[in-house]
C-alpha cells in the first residue's frame, strides 16, 4: 500500500529547565513518539524536535539559590535529559535550548515582522503600573505574585493565569496580591511595557476563523471540547459576580532587568517574556537540526507541503492556540495544522500524584527497579484517545494488562510457535493457508466505517493504522489484542504440540506453525510504534530480511525464510517492583545534636497524621473584642468561623493586646474543642497564639494571623 510522502514537522512542549522530567512530561512524549514511529512506518518524513524552555525569572532565582550562573544552571538540567528520553525509547530527532543563538535571532525576527506590519503595527508600548517587591528590591516576575483570580475568585493563583478557570488577566488584577517571595504586600511602580496587540480587530477575526473553522484549508481541526473552551474568550460576558469578560486582551511581551531571557531589539533593560520566546523554541531547535544536517531552514519551511503539529497538555492551550498562531500568522509564518490536547495523569483511580504519600510515579525510579519501559508504553496506549480527558495509572490493572496481554498473549504466540517450528523445521518457514489467514476479531472492536469483514494478517493493519494516524491508540491496541486472541484461539484448535507427534501430519504441522507465526508477525508490525524494542527483537528472530517494524503494510514473512533461536521476549511484572516504585521515600533522620530546646520547651511526643486531622483548625475573624470584668488576663472574643453565626471564646490575651487592635483581624482557632462553661461564661473554642516557654524571662503573646486571601471557615491543614 503505498501513498505521497508526507512532511511533517512534530514537537512536544517544552520542558520548564528547572528541574527533572516527571511523569506527565514522559506520557507526553510517549504519545507523540508512538504517532511520530507510526508515520515514519508508512513512509513519511518526519522530524521530531524538542528543546529546554530556559529562561525566566524563576531560572535566574533558582540558579542564584544554587550559586551557579543561569546557563550553567539550565546546562546541568539538560544533562540529565537523555537518560529519560534513551530509558523511555523516545525517538526525538533532535534536543535543543530556548538559549540557543538559533532561538535568540528568530524570536527577535518574529518581534519586528510583528512590530514592522506595513498594515500597521501590532507592537505597541505602553507605561504601566507593575508590582514591585520592596523587599527583595526587584520588579516580581508573574509567577512570583499571587492571589485570587479576579474572573472566578478562586484563591492562590499566580500573576498570569488562573489554573482553575483558565483566565489570562494581568497582574495588576489579582485580589489581595502578596509576593510569593517575601510575603509582603507588593508595591505598584510604574514601568514601560510592550505589547502584542491581540485584541487588535486583525488578530480577533483570524483567530477566530482559525479556531473555530476546522473546514477551511489551513485552519486545525481541534478537538470539540478546545475549541468550545477557547471560543469563549471572544465574546464580552457578564460572570457570576456581576463582572465581564471583555473577550481578547493585549498580551504584555516584556520583562525588566534583572531577567534571564533574551533582549528586546532597540530597547536596553527590556526582555521578552519567556512564553514569547518559548514557542519559538519549536523553530529554533527544527533549524538547529536542518543546519547540523546541512539543509536549509528557510527552504523547508516554505515547501507549501509541510505539515507542522504540536503535541501539549490541557493546562497550556490559550499560549498554543491563541499567542503562538497570532504569533506566527502576523509575522508572516505557517501556523501549526493541528494541536492536539491530552489530559493529565492521576495514580490510583483518580488521586493526585503525591511522591511523599506514596501515590507518585517517579520515571528513572520506575527504570531504575528494572521496570520495562514498554510495560508503561503499552499501559498508557491502551489509555490514551484522542480527546482531552485525564487518564488514570490504576497499579494493579497495569500489572494486569502486562502480564495478561503483553506475556500470556502476545509472547506466548512466538515461546509456542517458534520453538516447535525450530525443532521440527530447523525454523525454515513454510508455506500459508490463505484460509487460515482470515482470522476474524471481535465485532465491537472494528471502526465504525469498516463494517463486519473478518481481519486478516493483511487486512489488519489498515485498521489499526487508522487509529494511529487519528490518535486512537486505545482503539488500535484493543484492535490488535482482538486479532491475538483469535490467533491462540487458532494455535489451541489446531494444537501444534499434538500434530508433532503423528509424522503423517507433518505438512499441517508446517502450515499451521507458518500460519501462526505470520499473523504474530502481523501483530508486532502493528505493535511497533508502541513496543520499538520488543519489535526489534522479533525482527532478529525473523532474519535480516524481515525488519518487522520497519513499514505497517509489509504483507508476509516469505517461505524458505529461516528463523534465529527463539530468545524470550519480555519478561511478566513482579509485584514487588509496584510496591517499590510506590513505596514513600525514605527521609533520613539528622544525627541528633544537643540545641537547647525550640521556644525554651522541648517537642511534644510525635504523633500521626490521623492524630492531628481530628484538630479541626479553621480562620476565625475576630467580629469584636472587650475586657473580661473581673479578669486581668482574659479578653472575650466574638469569632465568625464561616458558620452563619458568632462564637465566644474566652483567651488570656489581655496583658498582650488593647480589644481595640484585634477587632477585624483573622487569627486561627480550634473549631472542634468541646466548650468550657467558666466563670465568665461559655468559652466555644480556642484561639491559637505563640509564646515562650520561659514567659518570665521572654514575656510576649503572639496571636497567630494568616497571610492576606485567607477567609473565615477555611480549614488549615
Amino acid at each position: 500500500m503505498s501513498s505521497p510522502v508526507r512532511k511533517l514537522f512534530v514537537t512536544t512542549a517544552l520542558p520548564y529547565a528547572n528541574g527533572n522530567f516527571h511523569i506527565g512530561h514522559i506520557m507526553e512524549y510517549i504519545q507523540a513518539d508512538i504517532w511520530v514511529r507510526f508515520q515514519r512506518m508508512q513512509g513519511n518524513a518526519v522530524n521530531f524536535v524538542g528543546a529546554d524552555d530556559t529562561h525566566g525569572a524563576p531560572i535566574m532565582i533558582a540558579a542564584e539559590k544554587a550559586g551557579k550562573t543561569p546557563q550553567q544552571f539550565v546546562a546541568d538540567i539538560a544533562a540529565g535529559r537523555k537518560q529519560y528520553l534513551d530509558g523511555f525509547h523516545i525517538s526525538f530527532d533532535n534536543w535543543h535550548s530556548t538559549d540557543g543563538p538559533e532561538n535568540h535571532e528568530l524570536a527577535r525576527q518574529i518581534y519586528r515582522d510583528l512590530r514592522d506590519r506595513a498594515d500597521g503595527s501590532l507592537i505597541e508600548t505602553r507605561t504601566i503600573e507593575q508590582f514591585f517587591d520592596p523587599e527583595k528590591n526587584m520588579f516580581l516576575p508573574d509567577r512570583f505574585i499571587k492571589g485570587e483570580c479576579p474572573k472566578c475568585h478562586a484563591k492562590d493563583q499566580y500573576g498570569d493565569n488562573c489554573e482553575v478557570c483558565g483566565s489570562v488577566y494581568a497582574p495588576t488584577d489579582l485580589i489581595n496580591p502578596f509576593s510569593a517571595l517575601s510575603g509582603v504586600k507588593p508595591e505598584l511602580k510604574s514601568s514601560e511595557h510592550f505589547f502584542f496587540k491581540l485584541s487588535d480587530p486583525r488578530c480577533v477575526e483570524f483567530l477566530e476563523d482559525w479556531t473555530q473553522n476546522p473546514k477551511k484549508e489551513g485552519n486545525p481541526d481541534l478537538q470539540p471540547e478546545v475549541a468550545n473552551k477557547i471560543k469563549e474568550w471572544f465574546t464580552v460576558r457578564t460572570n457570576p459576580d456581576g463582572t465581564t469578560s471583555e473577550g481578547l486582551g493585549d498580551w504584555d511581551i516584556s520583562r525588566d532587568a534583572p531577567y534571564f531571557g533574551i533582549e528586546i531589539p532597540d530597547a536596553p533593560g527590556k526582555y521578552f517574556y519567556v512564553w514569547l520566546d518559548a514557542p519559538v523554541g519549536y523553530l529554533a531547535s527544527l533549524k538547529n537540526l536542518l543546519e547540523k544536517r546541512g539543509e536549509s531552514y528557510d527552504a523547508y519551511m516554505a515547501d507549501p507541503a509541510l505539515e507542522q503539529y504540536h503535541f501539549i497538555g490541557k493546562d497550556i492551550v490559550t499560549f498554543h492556540t491563541l499567542f503562538w498562531p497570532a504569533m506566527l500568522h502576523f509575522s508572516g509564518r505557517k501556523t501549526p495544522d493541528n494541536v492536539f490536547v491530552h489530559g493529565f495523569l492521576t495514580v490510583n483511580n483518580g488521586e493526585k500524584m503525591s511522591k511523599s504519600r506514596g501515590t507518585g510515579l517517579d520515571p528513572l525510579k520506575y527504570l531504575s527497579l528494572g521496570m520495562n519501559a514498554e510495560w508503561l508504553r503499552y499501559y498508557l496506549a491502551t489509555k490514551l484517545s484522542n480527546r482531552n480527558e485525564d487518564i488514570d495509572f490504576n497499579r494493579d490493572d497495569f500489572m494486569a494488562r502486562v502480564n495478561s496481554d503483553l506475556v500470556g498473549k502476545y509472547v506466548n504466540i512466538a515461546s509456542r510457535c517458534a520453538t516447535l517450528l525450530k525443532k521440527h523445521f530447523d525454523g525454515v518457514i513454510g508455506t500459508v493457508d490463505p484460509d487460515e489467514l482470515q482470522l476474524p476479531i471481535s465485532r465491537s472492536e472494528h471502526p465504525a466505517a469498516l463494517h463486519d469483514a473478518p481481519v486478516s494478517v493483511i487486512s489488519l493493519a489498515s485498521y489499526v493504522g487508522s487509529c494511529y494516524g487519528t490518535r486512537e491508540y486505545g482503539k488500535a491496541i484493543r484492535l490488535v489484542m482482538s486479532f491475538i486472541d483469535e490467533v491462540n484461539r487458532y494455535i489451541d484448535i489446531k494444537k501444534p504440540w499434538d500434530l508433532a507427534k503423528k509424522p503423517e501430519q507433518r505438512e499441517q504441522l508446517h502450515t499451521v506453525l507458518s500460519t501462526a507465526l505470520n499473523a504474530f508477525a502481523a501483530a508486532s508490525r502493528c505493535l511497533a510504534p508502541v513496543l520499538p524494542q520488543t519489535v526489534a527483537a522479533v525482527s532478529k528472530l525473523f532474519g535480516a530480511s524481515n525488519d518487522i517494524g520497519q513499514h505497517l503494510f509489509h504483507q508476509r514473512l516469505n517461505a524458505g525464510d529461516t528463523l534465529a533461536d527463539y530468545e524470550h521476549l519480555m519478561q511478566r511484572v513482579d509485584v514487588k517492583q509496584l510496591d517499590a516504585l510506590f513505596e514513600p521515600p525514605v527521609v533520613a533522620e539528622p544525627e541528633k545534636e544537643e540545641v537547647a530546646a525550640p521556644g525554651g520547651e522541648e517537642l511534644a511526643p510525635t504523633i500521626t497524621i490521623d492524630d492531628f486531622t481530628k484538630i479541626d483548625l479553621r480562620i476565625a475573624l475576630i467580629v469584636n473584642c472587650e475586657p473580661v470584668e473581673g479578669s486581668t488576663k482574659l479578653l472575650r472574643l466574638t469569632l465568625d468561623v464561616g458558620e452563619g453565626r458568632t462564637r465566644n471564646v474566652f483567651s488570656g490575651i489581655a496583658s498582650a493586646y488593647q480589644p481595640a487592635d484585634l477587632i477585624g483581624k483573622q487569627t486561627v482557632m480550634v473549631a472542634n474543642l468541646a466548650p468550657r462553661k467558666m466563670k465568665f461564661g461559655v468559652s466555644e473554642g480556642m484561639v491559637l497564639a505563640a509564646s515562650h516557654g520561659d514567659e518570665k524571662a521572654n514575656p510576649g503573646i503572639y496571636v497567630l494571623n494568616p497571610w492576606p486571601g485567607a477567609t473565615p471557615g477555611m480549614r488549615v491543614r
